[in-house]
């Protein structure tokens, strides 16, 4: 049985699907049915992703599909559409530029409180009564 593969049919693969969302344990799953636990995540990923649990084979896909069938299938060949592609890419530029303003707050914060003991310093050695002795001590 080395090189001979399980066939599982669509039922099948979606009944361990829903034991397995159901809370039973994927090895436990994979070793009943005797596949691999890879494949069963691989099935929960193209029903999550296409909408169905056919196996995409290499080449050309197959045009027996109906026409929202069609679509699907061409959905899921393409690749995320070009909206979810510039969504995505819109998240990264704003998770990026988040991060350099919260940089950039704590720079500005920085330089608030340098400023704060400069100006401290300054009304201090400028204040009357005090004329060289804070200063030389400081220097």
């Amino acid at each position: 049985m080395a090189g001979r593969q399980r066939v599982i049919d669509d039922d099948q693969k979606l009944e361990l699907l829903q034991r397995m969302e159901a809370g039973e344990t994927v090895s436990k799953l994979a070793d009943e049915v005797g596949i691999s636990r890879q494949r069963l995540y691989e099935w929960r990923d193209q029903l999550r992703l296409r909408g169905n649990l056919k196996s995409r084979r290499r080449g050309r896909p197959a045009r027996t599909a109906g026409v929202d069938g069609a679509a699907q299938l061409q959905s899921a060949v393409d690749g995320p559409a070009p909206q979810e592609k510039a969504l995505t890419k819109a998240r990264r530029r704003i998770r990026e530029l988040e991060q350099k303003v919260g940089q950039q707050q704590l720079d500005l914060d920085f330089f608030r409180e340098a400023l704060r003991h400069f100006e401290e310093d300054q009304r201090r050695s400028s204040a009357p009564g005090e004329t060289g002795s804070s200063t030389s001590s400081k220097r």
